[in-house]
């Protein structure tokens, strides 16, 4: 980034400093802790947003140790980057959109927690009321920086750096906060219209898996499609962090030391082992070797796949989810390979459809007797169908806004930035081309 481009983002900077000096983010008398705040359930829920933090630079290593030795390092800072960058955002405006007074069940207003304004003596979130408020936005900060991330690897080894952080902006405010809102939030759409996502299986794994699409479709195919990947032990590392974190993830989504962060817990484990395990068999059966990439692969998809449904289903039942989760990916990884598309490390068909997969069998294994806050009904497999026609219609719903909204925000990143690197820099690569570093 040259000095005339680095001018633009420093006054915004400097913006922010003079915003931070005058508003007053603390406008009320300080007061107790509000009545009902849980000292045990306050200490597992910051574990928990300090295990989903983890995620991001786990992330940064599963997708770093795939691509070629020449991307690494800006594959990888992409992930990074985006834990400074969506902080930023998320506490100025991002929690508000997201969490703020409902607009409709669509968005939350701008100005209800702007700078994270009377957050350190609020009222505890409705859903979460026995943690400080302000755990309650960070923990899901934590899953806001780690959305835009994961798109990273649909254009990994041909997008500007600058172009991306520009992007990931644009996507948090207008596809990520809006898909929260309206999942999360009391007064949100998709929330009134009973729809069950335990921690995240629309709004961060489906959201990023279209989003991959789009922009794998968008950016085009790569000049040097084959490379062998950089560091098999890259990836096998990310994964582990991947895991550990995931039970931040969704234990967390509890809201408390409690039950339900057990079950969680439980069926998060439970599904991504057999998931790892059913990759390899799947594999297996096609006459391939079982290998370290494809058991990796496979963890993670049995991780995106429970995500949804890790606090609605029994741990039996999580078992299918991870099998089949599993194999529908496996799939579609074999079939994109077919296609033109060049979703760089396959992005959609793990996290995506991943995440369809595991939303449309939330819909099926779902039991009140699991979660007796679930007030939506139980799932296809005792009988009812309500629940199961309301996630077939987000699914075809969502799908639609996040594709479309992505793809009009490539081409608004694309007018103001220019997305991809020239040909020259990316078969240099992109470590030295965007960041002058190398491995």
């Amino acid at each position: 980034m040259n000095r005339k481009k680095a001018l633009v983002p420093f006054l915004l900077l400097l913006a922010i400093v003079v915003l931070s000096i005058v508003f007053p983010a603390v406008s009320k008398t300080p007061a107790d802790a509000p009545a009902g705040i849980n000292s045990a359930d306050t200490a597992w829920m910051l574990t928990a947003a300090a295990l989903v933090l983890i995620m991001t630079p786990g992330l940064a290593f599963f997708y770093g140790g795939m691509v070629s030795k020449k991307n690494v390092i800006s594959t990888m800072l992409q992930s990074f980057i985006s834990m400074a960058v969506i902080t930023i955002l998320w506490v100025i405006v991002g929690f508000s959109l997201a969490f703020g007074d409902s607009f409709h069940g669509i968005i939350g207003n701008p100005g209800t927690f702007f700078l994270m304004k009377d957050m350190l003596n609020g009222k505890p979130w409705a859903l979460a009321p026995t943690i400080p408020l302000i755990l309650f936005a960070f923990y899901q900060l934590k899953f806001a920086i780690i959305t835009p991330a994961l798109i990273t690897g649909a254009f990994a080894e041909r997008i500007k750096f600058t172009s991306y952080i520009l992007f990931i902006c644009l996507f948090c405010l207008f596809i990520y906060c809006p898909l929260a809102h309206a999942t999360w939030h009391p007064d949100g759409l998709l929330f009134k219209y009973g729809v069950l996502d335990f921690a995240g299986g629309t709004v961060v794994h489906m959201s990023a898996g279209w989003a991959a699409l789009a922009s794998a479709i968008y950016l085009k195919r790569r000049n040097e499609e084959a490379h062998s990947p950089a560091r098999i032990t890259y990836v096998l590392l990310g994964t582990g962090l991947l895991w550990f974190g995931w039970f931040g993830f969704n234990a967390g989504s509890a809201f408390g030391a409690n039950a339900l962060a057990t079950t969680a817990l439980a069926t998060t484990t439970t599904a991504s082992a057999a998931a790892a395990f059913t990759w390899i068999i799947f594999d297996a059966l096609r006459g391939r070797r079982p290998s370290a990439m494809g058991t990796c692969i496979g963890a993670v998809v049995g991780l995106v796949a429970i995500t949804p449904a890790a606090g609605y289903i029994s741990i039996a039942h999580s078992l299918t989810v991870g099998i089949v989760s599993s194999i529908v990916s496996n799939m579609m990884v074999e079939w994109r390979t077919k296609t033109s598309i060049d979703d760089t490390l396959d992005v959609f068909p793990c996290h995506g459809v991943g995440g369809i997969t595991g939303f449309l069998l939330t819909a099926v294994f779902a039991n009140q007797a699991v979660n007796s806050a679930n007030t939506t009904g139980n799932g296809l497999l005792f009988g009812e169908t309500h629940l199961f026609l309301v996630h077939l219609l987000t699914t075809i719903g969502l799908s639609v806004f996040v594709f479309g909204g992505t793809f009009l925000l490539l081409k608004i990143t694309d007018m103001i930035v220019p997305l991809r690197v020239s040909e020259e820099e990316e078969i240099k690569g992109l470590d030295i081309s965007q960041h002058g570093e190398k491995l």
